[in-house]
């Protein structure tokens, strides 16, 4: 293979790459949200993800169904940020370690940024146990899904990237 060819190679892996970070974070965030908002339904959280909403908007749909749909949409392009952070600065990390942290992290993030910016949501101290609880547990498991996702396709592709200069 010529250095022009392997080089455009190259581009086409790194930009498709990107593009399954985008699709793994947009499903991240649809999967999740749908679950906090099964949590919330049968009482594991106090809040909804429709706080994204009602913090801002009171009109009568935001607390129906469309309101649902639409903050977990909303979660999702949230979501597309924090895996495009995951792949920046922990693409390499190969244990399900790196996703638990980085779950971690987003929830004590959120804790701390949301409720002054989302007055529906409350802040950490108001929150029971229980609530606490599953949250850490969601933003764990989310965690997991988007670093393991990522890690495993950034290792599957240096280890193609090396097969192929080996040839």
């Amino acid at each position: 293979m010529s250095q022009h060819q392997n080089e455009n190679r190259n581009e086409t892996i790194i930009g498709s790459f990107i593009m399954m970070v985008v699709i793994t974070g947009f499903a991240g965030g649809i999967i999740w949200g749908f679950i906090a908002q099964a949590a919330y339904f049968f009482n594991f959280l106090d809040i909804s993800p429709k706080f994204i909403l009602t913090s801002w908007n009171g009109a009568k749909w935001v607390y129906g169904w469309l309101g649902v749909v639409i903050s977990v949409l909303l979660l999702s392009l949230f979501s597309i940020v924090a895996a495009l952070i995951y792949y920046a600065l922990m693409r390499r990390i190969k244990s399900v370690i790196g996703g638990v942290i980085y779950g971690l992290l987003l929830w004590a993030i959120t804790m701390i940024v949301f409720p002054p910016v989302f007055p529906d949501m409350p802040v950490l101290s108001k929150m029971n146990n229980i609530t606490i609880i599953t949250g850490i547990c969601i933003y764990i498991v989310y965690g997991v899904f988007i670093g393991y996702s990522i890690s495993f396709e950034y290792s599957e592709r240096e280890r193609i990237k090396e097969v192929d200069a080996s040839e």
